[in-house]
């Protein structure tokens, strides 16, 4: 993946990663480096956005497994929250995004 992205945060967005999922921002922007996969789109009613909402599972340099979940326009990411996935979403992960 090309690095020319520009991959942002909210104020709010990067509190509740650091308080609630114990992520920094610093570990997302690895995580895109690090993708070896492609994006998934989450469909689900609850979680609808315009444009849709996209996920994807990768490592940080550390080998931390996150979740990342973003909203994309145009070259702009807006990131809405990162994770450690759960069985499932690795599950659907390795299923789909090869």
């Amino acid at each position: 993946m090309g690095l020319n992205l520009n991959i942002k945060c909210s104020e709010a967005v990067l509190l509740k990663l650091r308080d609630k999922h114990n992520v920094s921002y610093t570990e997302i922007l690895q995580c895109f480096i690090n993708i070896d996969g492609g994006f998934l789109e989450d469909s689900r009613d609850d979680h609808a956005t315009r444009p849709l909402t996209e996920w994807f599972i990768a490592e940080t340099h550390k080998g931390r497994k996150l979740k990342v979940c973003f909203v994309q326009a145009g070259t702009e990411i807006d990131v809405k929250t990162a994770f450690e996935p759960n069985d499932d979403e690795i599950r659907i992960y390795a299923k789909y995004a090869y």
